[in-house]
């Protein structure tokens, strides 16, 4: 199967997710910053133990979501909801308060989930060919 050397046979058109498609990413998004919300809480609340479960949380959703949807993308959409959150709960209000602590398990759950976020996103669920399988001494 020669393309004549212009990739068309490799070349396609991208297309705009499909309605569900689109939904299902917003409620990963969602999704992902529910639990950036609720790692947030835990971590901090029963150390060591809340830090472990809010980054087994956090790498359940990014690796369930790009199994889900078959593709990174499913992974990227929680990440970027957990991050969203996440940072949102960093940031100073002018009363003074905010949610983290300057405690090293703060600083572990954040880089932790980011490197999760990472690690889900580029390991996860790849696009796979459609078709026969070619494997070798069928």
């Amino acid at each position: 199967m020669s393309d004549g050397g212009n990739g068309s046979l490799l070349a396609q058109p991208l297309r705009p997710p499909s309605a569900g498609r689109a939904a299902a990413y917003a409620g990963l998004f969602l999704l992902g910053a529910l639990v950036g919300l609720a790692g947030a809480l835990v971590q901090a609340a029963w150390f060591p133990g809340g830090l472990l479960l809010a980054l087994a949380g956090a790498a359940g959703v990014f690796l369930g979501g790009a199994y889900a949807l078959g593709g990174r993308g499913g992974a990227v959409a929680p990440a970027a909801g957990w991050i969203v959150a996440v940072i949102l709960l960093t940031t100073t209000r002018p009363e003074g308060d905010f949610l983290f602590g300057a405690g090293g398990g703060s600083y572990l759950f954040l880089l932790g989930g980011m490197a999760l976020a990472v690690i889900c996103a580029t390991v996860g669920a790849g696009r796979q060919p459609r078709g026969d399988s070619a494997r070798l001494g069928k």
